[in-house]
């Protein structure tokens, strides 16, 4: 994980109109909004699992996501570094999309650059059109690009982070992504801001920005969306210790709004999120953990709603991912993994972060149970020798097929998720112990929460 972006003049996250809200007139003509897609790049503690290029998820919800091609990026840039951070998807007036992106492979984030990445695509099943799109010719960076339309001026403006003296928000207006106009400084209210998203939603445009000074995610409103108009209207709000890259979404059944916020620390859940019925208020409520799982590594990304016809193409074209991961109920900011060839529970992120993606096959005792091999070591099974759950190469024995095959059932503290009875010892369950799996009996309200996983992507 790199260093503070504040360390390296802080470095910008892609927020995301979830390109729903920033339609005008024309929207009412596109399929309904049912699902969501979310575009990002990923990162890992030891950065093993970094990578620079464009990684798409969708959800039905909105909350929970299934990585598109495995968790590899679907298009990466062919020009400028070769990479990008911070992308961002959005709905333009004609119903498709434009992606924007930083222009930055990795974490050096000392280097300028004047550029955008910009993509055009019919439905994110393709990416034609590529261009580096140059913003500004300033001697500084342009960092997660935001974008919306401004129906009163009849164009698209492109907000991003730069610096000119200090770190404020810019914004170029434009009709096609391609030409722009001259740069002018879009929000500087006196001290240092960073990641920049806006919303409209009707006649009111919403800004959700960090403040460098105090490390805080705050929303700002306007009646027109011109340049410095905005009034904070926000208490600040953090939740972890490390918070960037705010990123506004409108649910689809538009009865309430979501705010998501991008963690940089190493230790840290990567994202986390809050909601509230009226985005104009300051109420937003922080979500439970339970309640949401970010796609797979993934960092400063963009959300976008989708229709149903959409969604199935995205799945279709990409696939939708052949591992699973187990998040426990009553710790949802830990999962499943191997360790030292023994089952336990951890934090996420961690590194090797493939020792949390199992493939969950038929039981190898019997197909109507299931059993978990690992995916970065095929051959290898969750099994329990002395009740204590380890990771063993499978002999074929019947013994240890016996061992490596549960039975899934409702979640015992929540029937909506999953639990995983022995096959062989069929009065206990899988649960976690100080972190440590094993299957036991389960005889309270802490065992069955314990005896309770989410089966996620």
């Amino acid at each position: 994980m790199p260093l503070s972006r504040r360390s390296f003049h802080r470095l910008a996250a892609l927020s995301a109109a979830a390109g729903a809200g920033a339609l005008a007139a024309p929207r009412a003509a596109l399929a309904a909004n049912t699902a969501y897609v979310f575009a990002y790049f990923t990162e890992t503690p030891n950065m093993s699992g970094a990578n620079y290029g464009l990684h798409l998820a969708v959800s039905t919800d909105g909350l929970n996501w299934a990585p598109l091609n495995q968790n590899n990026p679907v298009v990466t840039p062919t020009a400028g570094t070769l990479g990008l951070r911070d992308p961002f998807v959005f709905r333009k007036q004609d119903g498709t999309f434009v992606v924007l992106a930083t222009d930055l492979n990795g974490t050096d984030f000392g280097q300028n650059n004047q550029y955008l990445h910009v993509w055009d695509s019919t439905n994110l099943t393709s990416f034609t059109g590529y261009r580096r799109v140059r913003m500004h010719t300033l001697n500084t960076h342009t960092w997660a690009p935001t974008a919306f339309w401004d129906a009163a001026r009849g164009q698209y403006g492109i907000v991003y982070s730069a610096n000119n003296g200090t770190d404020v928000f810019m914004v170029n207006y434009t009709s096609d992504f391609r030409t722009v106009s001259a740069n002018q400084v879009y929000f500087s209210p006196g001290f240092p801001v960073l990641d920049g998203d806006v919303v409209v939603d009707g006649s009111t445009f919403y800004l959700y920005y960090k403040n460098l000074t105090t490390g805080l995610l705050y929303g700002a409103r306007s009646s027109t969306g011109a340049a410095n108009s905005y009034t904070t209207y926000t208490g600040g709000l953090r939740q972890g210790d490390a918070m960037e890259a705010p990123l506004l979404v409108r649910n689809n059944e538009g009865n309430g709004w979501r705010l998501w916020g991008d963690s940089f620390s190493p230790v840290n859940n990567d994202f986390y999120a809050w909601s509230q019925s009226n985005v104009g208020a300051n109420s937003w409520t922080a979500l439970n953990q339970r309640d949401y799982t970010p796609p797979l590594n993934a960092k400063h990304g963009s959300i976008a709603g989708i229709s149903a016809a959409e969604y199935s193409a995205l799945v279709s074209r990409w696939g939708l991912p052949n591992w699973v991961r187990l998040k426990s109920s009553n710790l949802p900011d830990r999962y499943v993994r191997h360790a030292n060839n023994l089952g336990r529970i951890d934090a996420y992120p961690f590194d090797p972060h493939q020792d949390q993606l199992w493939r969950m096959v038929a039981g190898l005792a019997d197909s109507s149970g299931v059993s978990f091999e690992s995916v970065n070591y095929p051959g290898r099974f969750l099994r329990h020798l002395n009740y204590e759950i380890r990771l063993d190469a499978n002999d074929n024995t019947a013994t240890f097929r016996a061992d490596a095959t549960f039975t899934r059932v409702a979640g015992l503290a929540d029937g909506a998720w999953s639990s995983f009875r022995s096959y062989n010892v069929p009065d206990r369950y899988l649960r976690h112990l100080n972190y440590a799996l094993r299957i036991d009996p389960v005889t309270d309200a802490t065992a069955r929460a314990d005896a309770t996983f989410r089966v996620t992507s």
